[in-house]
Order: C-alpha cells, then structure tokens, then sequence
C-alpha cells in the first residue's frame, strides 16, 4: 500500500494533460519497470512527445493478464481547486490531486505490483499497457494495438482500471462526434425573409436530432445496468453569425452520439446525415447554396461482455465478495482492446468516476488498498498458473517482446 502511494505521488506530479508531453512520466515508470526485470518497448507519436508504453514480465508465451491504464489526465484551467492539483495532498483518508482516481491510481497500483514480483517465478507474463491521449478520443492506445495485434499477444484477460470503485465492470458505450457546417444566404436583417438563416437551419437539424432521441427512447436497443440504457444524440455546442443586423450564411454544431455495443454505428450515423437532408430540402428550391455538411471527426467502439465467461468468472473470483457488477456510461479503451486482440476485456478500477474530471478530484486510501488486493489476487490466478484459462487457441508467438 505504501508503495502504492508513493507511485501515487510520482505519478500525479507529472501534469500530463493532453497539450503537454508524457515523456518523463513514462521515463519514470519504463526504468522502475526494466529494473524489475520487465522487457519494454515505446511507441511514440508523431511530435515525439507522446509514448504509450507496453511492458511484459515473465515469460514470452500466450496467456497470462494484461492491466491497461492511461496517463493523460483533463486539464484543471477554470477549476477552483482547494489543494495543488499536480501533488497528492492527503486528508481524511483521501488523496487529493489531478488523476487519482482518472486514472493513476489504477496504474499506481499497477506499477508497484510489478515492482513486488519474482517474475522468474511466472508460469505466463503479466502485461502493462500504458497510454496517452485517452482524454481526447482514446487516440495514443489505437499505434499500438494496432502494431501489437499482428503480434498474437493474446493474454487470457485484459483489465481496463477505469474508476468503477472495484466493481466487475462488463461493458461501455461507444461514442461518434461531429462536425456539422450550416450554410444559408446572407443579407440586411431587414429582408430577413429574402435570405436563408444559416442558424434556422440548424435549429431544424436539432429539431431533427430530437425526434431521432426520442425515437431511439422508444424502439431503440436496449441494454440493461446503465444509467441510460439506449442510444443518446447530444448536440454540445452552437455557433453562428456575426452581427444582429446581419441574416448569418453559416452555423457550426459539435454534437455527438453514443451508442450501445450492439448498435451499429454506421446506421446511426446515416439517420444523422438524414436528419441533416430533411433540414436542408425545404429550401433547395429557392437557395441552392443551403447545404448541412457533416463529418464524423472521432469515434471509439463500445464493449460488452458476459458475465458467464469462464475468463470473466476467474477474475470475478479475485473480487470481494458481494462487490458487483456495472456498466459505464463513459468511454474507455476496452471496446479499442477487444476489437483489436479479440480477447476477454474487463473494466475494473478503483474510485469513482463522479470523483473524476472535477476540482479536488480525490481517491479514498480504500480503495487503492482494495485495488492492490484484487490485482495480486489476478496474478496468482491468471499467471502462476500453466492450466490454460483462455477460450482461444494460443497461435504460434512471433513478437518483438
């Protein structure tokens, strides 16, 4: 546990929001990791700046656990924090900073772990997958999934430690967002029926979108064990004109739908895109120009699973009795993993997440303790183990790890 903390500690001051770079984090943990023995490999991005980070220990055959985390915290600007967000201030039984319960705690705990194990002593590896960018669409995970996936590392589970306060967390929502351009016709406000309202059109548009909610509400999937159990279509933000005397020829909407694991999202998107025709063709007659232009500008899977799964049973096994089970309604990385690697993904980390993203975000020591226990318990039973626990049939292993 003390251990735990003092990664904590680490962890939090480095403040890596999504604008800045995570190289001495990573520096920090990839030599913690290398001095205990684990082989590592970086996969950086673009700039340089950022690296997500993938560490075995112990052996290099199939199966075994993989934890997953990211580092990427959301910015603190505007928030009226109480305590120095970028350094762990303790009180109460909680501790306070940026990240600790979203989610450096789960990688915290991760990370001593490794540190504790004689990993000569694993009968299959113990995987660390550590990413950047997940704040803004899950974007640093996606490289290296993508480089990992034709490798056949195919642990027998991958723990994703989003705060779900120890719950069995078997799934979570996909999400699209958008992009969509209003363009109508200007002129003098006071011939506003000669011009088109670039801004009227995309009112019609989210009028549109309602109709699609409530129509999602009604025959939509459905999904048991969210806080919303359907589809939702959510319009975030509207802009548009310059000047009251002046009829606007262009709107800006950033919207976003989130979808349930079974939807299909192209299908969700094409009732978007209708929704944005059916605004425009009023007006096609008189005004060539009245166009809604929509881009899909980031999108992420959902994930689901089984409670019954034999995988997902052992790790249950590892938790309390009595902790539970949840779906999130927030975005994670599982739905990214289990598309990728085609293995079993649970989410289960510790905190809240109504702790998350706020000023005076905090963890309660509990909770960390509990997270230590439950992840020492999974490497006992998915690594010291040689019976197989994974459903697949392991394929030949052909990895730079």
């Amino acid at each position: 546990m003390t251990a735990t903390q003092d990664w904590l500690e680490r962890l939090v001051a480095h403040p890596t929001i999504s604008s800045a770079t995570n190289l001495p984090l990573i520096d920090e943990i990839e030599a913690a990791l290398a001095n205990s023995g684990a082989v590592c490999e970086r996969f950086i991005d673009a700039t340089g700046q950022k690296v997500a980070l993938l560490a075995r220990l112990g052996p290099d055959v199939p199966g075994g656990l993989m934890l997953s985390g990211h580092v990427d915290v959301v910015p603190v600007a505007g928030q009226d924090w109480t305590v120095p967000p970028f350094s762990v201030t303790r009180k109460g039984g909680k501790l306070y900073g940026r990240g600790t319960t979203d989610m450096k705690g789960f990688v915290a705990s991760a990370v001593a772990l490794a540190q504790t194990i004689d990993f000569q002593s694993l009968a299959a590896p113990l995987w660390l997958a550590i990413s950047y960018d997940e704040e803004i669409g899950c974007v640093g995970v996606r490289p290296m999934l993508e480089e990992i996936a034709g490798r056949d590392i195919l642990p027998d589970l991958i723990v994703i430690g989003e705060p779900t306060s120890m719950q069995l967390g078997l799934g979570h929502k996909g999400k699209m967002a958008f992009q969509v351009k209003a363009r109508g016709v200007p002129r003098h406000s006071a011939e506003a029926p000669l011009a088109l309202n670039a801004l009227h059109i995309a009112a019609d548009f989210i009028s549109g979108l309602r109709k699609l909610q409530d129509e999602i509400e009604a025959r939509g999937l459905r999904e048991p064990g969210y806080s919303v159990p359907y589809a939702t279509v959510h319009v975030g933000k509207l802009s548009g004109g310059t000047a009251v005397n002046l009829v606007p020829d262009h709107a800006d909407l950033l919207m976003e739908c989130r979808m349930m694991a079974g939807d299909d999202p192209l299908a969700l998107a094409e009732q978007v895109r209708k929704a944005g025709a059916a605004a425009v063709a009023p007006h096609k007659d008189r005004f060539k120009e009245a166009s809604i232009d929509i881009e899909i500008t980031g999108n992420y899977p959902g994930h689901s699973i089984d409670a019954d799964h034999p995988v997902v049973q052992a790790f249950a096994a590892c938790l309390p009795k009595g902790a539970g089970e949840c779906r999130v309604s927030f975005g994670t990385e599982a739905g990214l993993f289990a598309q990728a690697l085609d293995v079993p993904v649970v989410i289960c980390g510790p905190g809240s997440m109504e702790q998350g993203h706020r000023p005076d975000e905090f963890i309660e020591e509990t909770q960390l303790a509990l997270c230590d226990q439950v992840l020492a318990e999974a490497v006992i039973r998915f690594c010291t183990s040689r019976r197989p626990l994974a459903s697949h049939v392991p394929k030949q292993m052909h990895g730079k790890l």
